[in-house]
C-alpha cells in the first residue's frame, strides 16, 4: 500500500479537529448549564474569579477555560491571565432567545449521541428508532437549536413571503402547527398575531405538555392550544394556514400527512413547509452544513421515519423536488420556494 504522506497528514489534521470538536460539545453544554459563558460576558475574569461568580470549583473552571480558549470559544490574555468573550462570542453563546444560540445545537448533538447503541443495532436490523425513544436532551436541545432561526426569520421574512397570509393572520386566522415539539414556532405566531388562534400538535406527549406549560407562562394559553396527535390525525379546522417546521422529512408517511393537511385547509388556505437547506444532489450537499444535517439525520431523522408506517425515509437533505412531489401528489395545485437562509428553505403549497 502506497501512502501519500501529505494526504495522510491532511486527513489526520481533520481527525484531530473532529475529535476536539466532539469532546468539546460536552464542555459547551456544561458551560451553558453552569452559566459560565453568561458570567464571562460581563468582562475579563481569571479562573478563580469566574468560579467564585458561578459557584463552581476553580480547578474545573481553570481546565474548562483552557480548552475553550484552545478551541476559539473564549479569549485568553497571556499577560494578565484573564479570559474573556468577544462581542461576537457572547452574542452566539449567551442568549437563548437571540437569533443565534450555539449551545442549543451542542445540547441536541450530545443528547442524540446517547442513542448510539440503539442506532448501531438499527444499522444491522434495519429497524427504526422513534423520536420518543431518545434522551430528553434531544427534545430540549432541538427547541434551543431551531428556535433562534425561527425567531430571526419567521415573523420578519417567512410569513410575509407567503401570498396573502400575513394579512389573514393580522385579521384573525386559524393556524395548525404540525410537529410542534415544545411549541417554539407555535408561540411565536400566537404572540405576534393576537387575533389568530394557533393549534400546535405533536405525537410526543411529553413535548406537548412542555408546550402547554410555556404557553401558560407567556399568557398565551388561550391563543396557543395543543393536542397530542400525529401529522395524519391532528384535528380542527378548516385552517387558513398549516405549518410544518423541520418535520416533514422526519415522517414515515409524509404523503399521508400532506393529504391530511390538504383536507384540513380552508378554501384558499396555505401550507408553509420549512425544511433544512439542501441541494438537489449529494454532491450539492457536501458542505459543512450538509455534513451537520446528514449526521443528525443518521441518528434522528431516518431512524424516526423508519419507525413509522409509510415507507418513506427522506432524511434531512431531501431537497426541493421530493417536497414538490409530495405536495403535488397530495392535491396541491401550486408549490414554490419563497424564502431561504443558510440553514432552511421555506416552501409554499396552495390548493
Amino acid at each position: 500500500m502506497a501512502i501519500d504522506q501529505a494526504r495522510l497528514t491532511e486527513f489526520m489534521n481533520r481527525f484531530v479537529g473532529d475529535l476536539g470538536a466532539t469532546i468539546a460539545a460536552g464542555n459547551i453544554v456544561a458551560g451553558d448549564r453552569l452559566g459560565l459563558y453568561q458570567a464571562l460576558a460581563g468582562g475579563p475574569l481569571r479562573p478563580h474569579e469566574l468560579a467564585e461568580r458561578t459557584g463552581t470549583a476553580p480547578r474545573y473552571v481553570d481546565e474548562w477555560l483552557r480548552g475553550q480558549a484552545a478551541g476559539g470559544y473564549v479569549e485568553y490574555d497571556q499577560g494578565t491571565g484573564h479570559y474573556s468573550l468577544t462581542e461576537e462570542q457572547a452574542f452566539a453563546l449567551t442568549d437563548p432567545d437571540g437569533p443565534v444560540f450555539v449551545p442549543g445545537a451542542f445540547q441536541l448533538a450530545v443528547g442524540a449521541l446517547r442513542a448510539e447503541p440503539e442506532i448501531t443495532e438499527a444499522f444491522r436490523s434495519g429497524a427504526g428508532v422513534g423520536w420518543h425513544a431518545h434522551d430528553t436532551q434531544v427534545f430540549a436541545g432541538c427547541e434551543r437549536f431551531f428556535r433562534p432561526g425561527y425567531s430571526a426569520s419567521l415573523i420578519s421574512t417567512w410569513l410575509p413571503a407567503l401570498d396573502g397570509v400575513e394579512a389573514k393572520l393580522r385579521d384573525g386566522a386559524l393556524v395548525a402547527d404540525i410537529g410542534c415539539g415544545h411549541g417554539a414556532s407555535t408561540l411565536l405566531m400566537a404572540a405576534e398575531y393576537p387575533r389568530s388562534i394557533v393549534y400546535g400538535s405533536d405525537y410526543h406527549a411529553e413535548s406537548v405538555e412542555a408546550a402547554r406549560q410555556r404557553a401558560a407562562e407567556r399568557g398565551l394559553d388561550g391563543r396557543a392550544r395543543f393536542e397530542v396527535a400525529g401529522a395524519q390525525t391532528f384535528t380542527g379546522g378548516p385552517f387558513d394556514l398549516v405549518t410544518t417546521f423541520d418535520a416533514l422529512h422526519d415522517m414515515g408517511d409524509p404523503l399521508g400527512a400532506a393529504r391530511h393537511v390538504r383536507q384540513r385547509l380552508a378554501d384558499g388556505g396555505t401550507w408553509m413547509i420549512v425544511e433544512p437547506f439542501a441541494g438537489a444532489t449529494v454532491g450539492d450537499n457536501l458542505s459543512p452544513v450538509g455534513r451537520v444535517y446528514y449526521s443528525f439525520s443518521t441518528f434522528l431523522c431516518v431512524p424516526n421515519a423508519l419507525s413509522q408506517e409509510g415507507g418513506y425515509s427522506l432524511g434531512a437533505q431531501a431537497g426541493e423536488e421530493p417536497m414538490r412531489r409530495i405536495a403535488t401528489d397530495a392535491g396541491f395545485g401550486s408549490f414554490r420556494r419563497v424564502a431561504e437562509t443558510p440553514f432552511n428553505i421555506v416552501y409554499e403549497a396552495r390548493a
